[in-house]
């Protein structure tokens, strides 16, 4: 690491503890729009959740623990993808992470918006379709994450911390309500063996990506390394515990969702809070469905807020190292975070978020940004599995201190990198795919397939912009 960079990342304050790391993996991993769509796409979305579970989400918890305590530096993935493969490799996987950001927090945001919606009760549900509330609440629920993350993490933090609970709690209350129905009414849905396998359909297979998509996230506190207590000890105890939790709940609250709502009527935006709302009626508990609702309306803003925060990092981390503009690597004065990289970050996806309502539905733009964002972010997450293998053949890896490695040696590196890589490359090409409620499918991979290149063309060109000023520097 370069000594301007660890200047630079040494006026950062530690202030996240083992609780505070454990329920930002939850605000920043955990989705309710991920249950919503696995209860629409039916009951092969339990087995789906398993498999993804088992080949895909622990595999990637331990590499990224292996990764984030043998190289507990601000920038995270980045930072692993530059000391395995060199700065141009670490630059293309940190934009990418970053680029993604701006396509994510749209669709996070409009699904957010939607759910809260539920606040009002059954009577206000249909503004969770309602274009001019949802690119407004979306806005404002931006601001409020940009604002709190600016003043600093001792604050930030705790709009993260919230996030977790009030994410984790509807889910739970969820079960409650559908555990109370099963028995007394019976099931919405049919479960028989075959009908949880998976089915291979041109028509909804696109889904299969949002499922290994929405297991990702623990790497994104990792970007902060420098902002946390005592890191090679708080993250592999915050990445198991809530790795377990939030493997547990997208099962289970899929399941709970169908108990109360018949798939094809589940809203694949806010169902979590129609199946709520709706099982929370029948039983003459109508509060528990805004309750809810209020809850996860922070718990949305704590997943936006803990994605602002760590994404945000990334540029910061590039900055520093001279391959994007400066003023990304500036502190602020006061509250001694990267305000600028956050600032940029938001605008850019205020922009998209409007862009991607022309000539589609409410639907389909939101189908658009989450395919955008899984591609964009699945590419440095190739070069994290990438990274894992080639750095367990270094010297220093079994001599690095407090550092927790991937049992079984190399052969275990190469096994969870293998299936963690195999698995995002066919996510990256599944999420191409139309869903086959597309109105127009030319126009939808256009904007997909577009979108995403022209976003990695300005990174590259950002690149070679600054190389020949960085090998000034250097020589």
């Amino acid at each position: 690491m370069s000594d301007s960079h660890s200047d630079a990342t040494s006026q950062l304050r530690r202030e996240m503890g083992f609780w505070d790391v454990l329920l930002f993996n939850i605000a920043a991993v955990l989705g309710p729009r991920w249950i919503a769509a696995a209860a629409h796409n039916g009951p092969s979305s339990l087995s789906l959740w398993f498999l993804a579970a088992v080949l895909f989400f622990f595999p990637t918890a331990l590499v990224i623990t292996e990764l984030s305590t043998r190289f507990p530096a601000e920038g995270g993935l980045y930072v692993w993808t530059r000391e395995a493969f060199g700065d141009f490799h670490g630059f293309v996987a940190g934009w990418a992470y970053w680029v993604y950001s701006f396509f994510y927090f749209p669709g996070l945001l409009v699904a957010s918006t939607a759910m809260g919606a539920y606040i009002g009760g059954v009577s206000h549900a249909y503004l969770a379709d309602n274009r001019n509330f949802l690119l407004t609440g979306s806005l404002l629920l931006l601001a409020v994450a940009v604002g709190l993350n600016i003043v600093g993490l001792n604050i930030g933090k705790w709009l993260q911390n919230a996030g977790g609970v009030g994410t984790y709690t509807p889910l739970l209350i969820l079960l409650g309500i559908a555990a109370f129905i099963y028995f007394r009414f019976g099931s919405q849905a049919h479960f028989t063996l075959h009908d949880t396998l998976p089915t291979w359909n041109l028509d909804t297979v696109n889904f299969w990506s949002q499922i290994a998509f929405a297991f990702t996230g623990l790497e994104l506190v990792c970007t902060m390394s420098e902002e946390v207590r005592n890191p090679q000890r708080t993250f592999p105890r915050a990445i198991l515990g809530s790795g377990i939790l939030i493997a547990v709940i997208y099962m289970l609250g899929t399941l709970a969702a169908m108990v109360l709502v018949s798939p094809a009527k589940i809203d694949p935006k806010s169902g979590v809070f129609q199946a709520i709302t709706s099982g929370s009626n029948m039983i003459g508990l109508g509060f528990l469905g805004v309750l809810a609702a209020l809850l996860v309306t922070v718990g949305n803003a704590g997943g936006v807020g803990s994605t602002v925060a760590g994404v945000a990092r990334v540029p910061f981390a590039v900055g520093i190292d001279s391959y994007l503009p400066a003023f990304f690597g500036k502190i602020h004065p006061r509250w001694r975070t990267p305000y600028i990289s956050i600032l940029i970050q938001a605008g850019i996806s205020a922009v998209i978020l409007v862009l991607a309502q022309i000539s589609e539905t409410i639907n389909g733009a939101y189908q658009v940004l989450v395919d955008a964002a899984i591609i964009l972010y699945f590419l440095p997450f190739l070069y994290m599995y990438a990274a894992a293998i080639k750095l367990a053949y270094r010297d220093d890896r079994n001599r690095a201190s407090g550092a927790v490695l991937i049992p079984g040696g190399r052969s275990g590196v190469w096994l969870v990198g293998l299936l963690g890589f195999s698995i995002c490359l066919l996510a990256m090409i599944l999420s191409m795919i139309p869903p086959g409620e597309t109105t127009n499918k030319a126009v939808f991979e256009l904007k997909l397939i577009g979108g995403t290149g022209i976003a990695i063309l300005i990174g590259l060109a950002l690149y070679w912009r600054s190389k020949p000023k960085t090998e000034r520097v250097a020589t």
